[in-house]
């Protein structure tokens, strides 16, 4: 019976994971007969999962959506992300649902093992909410491993000093001892805020960048560091690392619709008047701060105050621009 039930439960799992199996596909990977699928098949339609069955050569098996929501069986890092998200919900506040919200929080966090609870309770107390709004920028953001998160988020609560392998933007790699602080998102990155022992002095950690995290179960004791604080520091030493080019923007639009279309990237947009907007631009280069221009709203009118070499090279690339659509 057990064996049953764990192979019921495994049969689950790849159904929740895949929209479409082919029943030879679940044969394999359960090992299993074909008559031995049907019947597991069976037990969970008897539990109440509805499951659409095909034959053919195209046949298999899908969950398909019911009337009820049946139990749902969810790895270590997606339990992770919900109770994270739900705590995050209940302090916000979800107007009209506060009650919603905090029931299927405490359903989830009852039966969660004690070493995922703590991984939950660091990200939540350690980890400073980031600005939101829609992104302007359709470049993609490396993937941040949730294991990695965790375990620093733990180092960040426990007040415990890691050491880690890190590759600076330049690819110059490094071993660092560092008592880790806050976990800051920032441009959707995240960021690790900590005290750099070799150094003396705070340092500004890229996730993506970081590898091979080795706890020492050596405490320090923290410095005193509030959330705004934390992601002073992380945003300053961004400017200072990565910003070289300055120029402003004004535009003719409300500053409310301006900023609204930019998202987050109009985080720093101020009114000028009832009819203009102002948008510093900072970029590591006239190349990329001409990028930036591209995304301004269709059809609004602009001008650029900045340094003459900006204001140069705008110009000369307007005349290419405009060259490139003549015709011969």
């Amino acid at each position: 019976m057990a064996a049953t039930t764990s192979r019921a439960l495994e049969l689950l799992s790849l159904l929740q994971s895949h929209r479409h199996w082919s029943a030879r596909e679940l044969v394999d990977r359960l090992g299993v007969s074909d008559r031995t699928l049907r019947r597991d098949v069976e037990r969970l339609r008897e539990l109440g999962y509805g499951i659409e069955s095909a034959r053919g050569s195209a046949g298999g098996y899908r969950l398909e959506a019911g009337t009820g929501m049946p139990p749902l069986l969810l790895t270590d890092d997606e339990g992770v992300a919900i109770a994270v998200g739900l705590r995050s919900q209940a302090t916000a506040g979800l107007r009209g649902a506060e009650h919603t919200t905090l029931s299927a929080l405490a359903k989830i966090e009852q039966v969660l093992p004690p070493a995922l609870r703590r991984r939950i309770d660091a990200l939540q107390s350690h980890a400073t909410v980031g600005a939101g709004g829609r992104g302007a920028s359709g470049r993609p953001v490396p993937e941040i491993d949730a294991e990695l998160l965790g375990l620093l988020a733990l180092g960040c609560r426990d007040s415990e000093r890691l050491r880690f392998r890190y590759t600076d933007a330049a690819g110059e790699e490094s071993s660092r001892v560092v008592e880790p602080y806050r976990l800051v998102p920032v441009a959707r990155r995240w960021y690790l805020l900590a005290w750099d022992r070799e150094r003396d002095d705070w340092r500004t950690f890229r996730l993506d960048r970081v590898r091979e995290v080795f706890p020492t179960r050596v405490h320090f004791e923290p410095r005193p560091l509030t959330d705004d604080a934390a992601r002073d520091r992380v945003e300053a030493a961004l400017r200072w690392r990565e910003r070289s080019v300055k120029a402003t923007v004004i535009v003719d639009l409300p500053h409310p619709e301006f900023a609204d279309y930019l998202g987050w990237y109009g985080r720093d947009v101020t009114a000028h008047g009832a009819t203009q907007s102002v948008w510093p631009l900072e970029a590591d280069s006239v190349e990329n701060l001409l990028m930036g221009l591209m995304w301004m709203p269709r059809g609004v009118r602009y001008r650029v105050e900045g340094p003459p070499e900006v204001l140069e090279f705008l110009a000369v690339q307007a005349e290419r621009f405009a060259a490139a659509t003549r015709s011969e």
